[in-house]
């Protein structure tokens, strides 16, 4: 069904975007439903490193050794880590490599791409088809003909900070309000990427004990006051009214007056009705406001 698969290809687009945000300031770069062919065929995310130096911060589990080129297939919770995705992943990582080699006869290394599958559960029954190995918890290691494929169980990593990105697609209401607590910011988009997500849990019927009002406070809590003013008021720009409200009454007086400067005028009065912005503008001048003047009458 169109709708269905819509919304499915939603899901797989919104990891991509969190894993972009992750990765922000890092030495790698995240490239979201990479085109691989003229008829077109999307890999839901490359991990790509675009520069020399270290992650900062620990990777989440199953991801500690990423290569050059790290391409990446995603299961939701709606969907099941299958054979077939296994195959298109390998035959999508054949295509890609031909594609960001100089030419064909002059191939990057194979030992410079990586393979992944990160799955919201475990897939049972490919479990059962394939040679696999478990790595750790929540991470195996499948075989597939002379390739491995790192495979990544969002719903049974270990309750840790660093595995934050994705118990987030978890589908587990507990992990998932774990990992927004915990996930933290990394860009001016986080907020609104969480907000999405979490509109999107709360669409399909998962209870979520986490919610964006909790997510603004904590932010505002522990990572404004980090930020450049020119990155406080792109993260400011980039919530509601609503959420902007939220995020000040969670801040002592102090701290609220430095988050309001970050914003201009027009911005700060956003989500105030005229009437309030009239009773303020009374208090401010002890009730004596200039009665506005009338027309003069022209003779």
């Amino acid at each position: 069904m169109p709708g269905e698969s819509e919304a499915l290809r939603d899901w797989h687009r919104l990891f991509g975007l969190l894993l972009t945000d992750y990765f922000t300031g890092s030495p790698f770069e995240v490239e979201v439903e990479r085109d691989l062919s003229v008829q077109q065929q999307f890999l839901d995310v490359v991990i790509i490193r675009r520069r020399p130096g270290r992650f900062a911060g620990r990777l989440p589990d199953g991801l500690e050794g990423l290569r050059a080129h790290n391409l990446v297939t995603f299961k939701s919770h709606r969907e099941a880590l299958d054979s077939w995705a296994m195959k298109e992943l390998i035959g999508h990582s054949v295509a890609y490599r031909k594609l960001v080699s100089p030419s064909p006869s002059e191939l990057i290394p194979e030992d410079q791409f990586g393979l992944y599958a990160v799955a919201a559960r475990h897939p049972d029954r490919l479990s059962a088809q394939v040679p696999w190995e478990r790595v750790g918890p929540g991470v195996y290691d499948c075989r597939w003909g002379t390739d491995t494929v790192r495979l990544v169980v969002a719903g049974e990593l270990p309750r840790e900070a660093h595995n934050a990105p994705l118990h987030l697609f978890s589908a587990r209401p507990a992990l998932v309000g774990f990992g927004g607590r915990a996930y933290g910011h990394h860009s001016g988009r986080t907020s609104r990427l969480l907000m999405q997500l979490f509109e999107g849990l709360a669409g399909e019927g998962v209870a979520m004990p986490f919610t964006m009002e909790d997510f603004d406070r904590q932010f505002a809590r522990e990572h404004f006051r980090r930020l450049s003013p020119e990155e406080q008021q792109v993260a400011l720009q980039t919530l509601t009214p609503e959420g902007r409200q939220r995020m000040l009454q969670a801040l002592p007086p102090e701290e609220r007056q430095e988050m309001l400067q970050a914003l201009p005028p027009e911005e700060r009065l956003a989500g105030l009705s005229a009437e309030q912005i009239r009773q303020y503008l009374d208090r401010m001048s002890g009730g004596r406001r200039t009665p506005a003047r009338k027309p003069r009458r022209k003779k």
